[in-house]
């Protein structure tokens, strides 16, 4: 992976991601939670395309602009920085109007497979 390297994921928001659904508020507006879940969905896929699986850290964001179910969004996730496993992605979200949400995103390479053994091990 490389730093400038970008995927743009379709996506049109649902009845199930609004804010009184989700709970985050009381209005039928694209949730800011369902809004940060697509900004990592994008960093993630990014990254397996890549051939590496990786866990979220850290999602800094902002939501400027409020959509409703039936928005068609984009979200763009692009690699910033690699240093070791850390990978650091900026993310934004569009709408046809133009941005209604952007920030950055840490995600780290792991093993699948030792990560969840740690897990189920307790540690």
């Amino acid at each position: 992976m490389e730093t400038g390297n970008k995927y743009i994921l379709e996506h049109t928001v649902t009845p199930g991601e609004t804010a009184d659904n989700i709970g985050s508020g009381g209005l039928p507006v694209f949730a800011t939670p369902a809004m940060a879940a697509l900004m990592e969905k994008a960093a993630y896929t990014l990254a397996r395309e890549h051939g590496e699986e990786t866990v979220g850290t850290r999602l800094e964001i902002s939501h400027s602009r409020a959509c409703l179910p039936g928005t068609a969004l984009s979200a763009e996730a692009e690699i910033t920085e690699t240093e070791g496993r850390k990978i650091l992605f900026r993310v934004k979200v569009y709408d046809n109007e133009g941005l209604i949400g952007e920030g950055l995103h840490e995600r780290f390479v792991i093993d699948p497979e030792k990560f969840m053994s740690r897990l189920e091990q307790g540690r």
